[in-house]
């Protein structure tokens, strides 16, 4: 093993019964380097990372930390020799503080009084602020927003002394602003010598913020290379197999009857928001309604109104020829909208579930799926794998948790859930979220074939060029309303964006 590599992990094997997760993998990082581990969801980028934090172990193969074999059997032993995993699914105790959340395993942690947690408290607090990772230490985390969250956890790695942090997926959950926060986060740990890795498919960040990059495809590492050495085609070809185009949907043609009609919404959302400001919109048969827009200007609080999971104070929704009087997700479902969330795994998906149980939420009180009570076991599995291979999920089997799964394939599990159910209007929160650059193009392909057959898409989106290429119509909300419309055909992204921001023509030519 060689010293000069903080990290190095040579000939590592990890199989999963009869699943070949990683196959002779080598993977080297420096300390004082951002290193971004490139792949496709199912690639086995965070299976190897899992190993090398100790949530697994490698079936074959070495570990080698700052020169020296290391026995890796625990994430107990892993903190002990300085490595620190932030995972794409946050592991916070949610009625505890952030403080208490990252004290949490200490010896005696919650014996030793409170002049004791004061001092901690004093600590943390000190490491946030020397990292540039703000929160509020005190506040109970089911009060901390997700990018807090992650704070919370990158500082609890940093507390505990990691020199090697590894960052699973980690702006699949953030803001665009949060991930410009986080990017400097990082320089700021490169600079004092840490080795950071980040797992992620985006090829636009791993360009910005990394120092070298590997790349992994189907469970084998393809290449390794710095930054300087390749550009985004190059590596969406090594990801892939093969040239990566994007999906290009066929035009769609001239939309049909009103679906889905929004008037004057007025919408309070916690601790007595006000989330939706007089908000009207229109949804058409056979058309994709893309909504542009920051995050927290009350696209989640929409998707809630037309899900059933949220009521509203003033106005009116109807859908399908139908008025909704009230918040009903029963009603929802009936009525034929399916719902992909924000946040797959805290609304859409049960974490500690198999696929069969997941599949079941929206459908098991249909005849195909029970009679007189009991559900069609038999016929309920076979209908789960028809499912988990149509939309390629990923899984060692239809009986193991969705928590275990890749963030993709969650995704594609949830997708799977919901189109199958033949609806009328899909209302599609950031679908694409977490999905590397196959996996989107698929996602896209299925809400575009959903317009095609004449249902009604309203896709709510971060991504600017996902609402630009797949929307029949565009909508930017702001402030809780709608502040402009235009033809998908006739966008101008310079346009959008200054309604993003909040500005009015008349204040852009002033």
């Amino acid at each position: 093993m060689n010293e000069a590599y903080a990290v190095e992990m040579k000939g590592i094997v990890k199989r999963f019964g009869s699943v070949l997760a990683n196959d002779r993998v080598d993977f080297r990082a420096s300390a004082g380097e951002i290193h971004a581990l490139l792949g496709e969801n199912g690639a086995g980028k965070s299976t190897v990372m899992c190993m090398l934090s100790g949530v697994y172990r490698p079936t074959e193969g070495e570990i080698c930390l700052h020169g020296r074999q290391a026995n890796i059997r625990s994430p107990k032993d892993a903190v002990k020799l300085g490595v620190g995993m932030v995972f794409q699914n946050f592991r916070l105790v949610q009625n505890l503080t952030a403080a208490e959340n990252i004290v949490l395993g200490e010896k005696s942690s919650f014996w030793r009084g409170p002049r004791w947690m004061k001092a901690k408290t004093e600590e943390i607090r000190a490491v946030s602020e020397r990292f540039g990772l703000p929160f509020p230490v005190d506040r109970p985390i089911w009060q901390l927003s997700v990018g807090e969250q992650q704070r919370v956890e990158i500082v609890k790695t940093l507390y505990r002394g990691a020199d090697i942090i590894i960052l699973d997926e980690p702006t699949s959950v953030l803001t665009p602003g949060e991930a410009e926060q986080l990017f400097a986060t990082l320089a700021r740990m490169k600079s004092e010598g840490k080795t950071v890795v980040i797992t992620t498919h985006k090829l636009k960040e791993v360009m910005a913020v990394s120092d070298r990059i590997s790349v992994m495809r189907k469970g084998r590492m393809i290449a390794a290379m710095a930054k300087r050495e390749t550009n985004e085609r190059e590596l969406a070809r090594l990801m892939v197999g093969k040239e990566a185009s994007p999906v290009r949907p066929a035009a769609a043609g001239s939309a049909g009857k009103p679906l889905l009609t929004v008037s004057n919404l007025d919408v309070y959302a916690d601790r007595g928001r006000k989330a939706l400001d007089g908000l009207s919109l229109q949804v058409n048969e056979g058309e994709i309604v893309g909504v542009a827009g920051v995050a927290g200007n009350g696209q989640k609080e929409l998707a809630e109104v037309l899900a059933g999971l949220l009521g509203w104070k003033r106005g009116s929704v109807h859908f399908d020829g139908k008025e909704f009087k009230a918040a009903s997700v029963r009603a929802a479902i009936e009525a034929g909208i399916s719902h992909v969330p924000e946040n797959r795994m805290k609304s859409g998906l049960a974490g500690s579930l198999g696929a069969v149980d997941n599949l079941l939420f929206k459908s098991y009180r249909s005849p195909e799926r029970s009679a007189f009570g009991f559900m069609r076991t038999a016929r309920n599995r076979a209908w789960s794998q028809s499912l988990v291979e149509r939309f390629d999920v990923k899984t060692p089997g239809l009986d193991t948790p969705v928590r275990q799964l890749s963030g993709g394939n969650q995704q594609k599990l949830l997708l799977a859930r919901e189109i199958d159910r033949d609806p009328k209007l899909m209302v599609a929160v950031h679908p694409t979220q977490g999905l590397d650059v196959g996996a989107a193009a698929g996602v896209h392909r299925l809400l575009t074939e959903l317009r095609n057959a004449g249902r009604g898409v309203l896709l709510i989106s971060e991504d600017l060029e996902e609402v630009l290429q797949l929307s029949d119509r565009i909508l930017v909300i702001y402030g809780g309303t709608i502040a402009f419309e235009a033809k998908g055909s006739e966008a101008d992204r310079e346009r959008i964006g200054m309604y993003m921001a909040g500005l009015r023509e008349e204040e852009e030519a002033g």
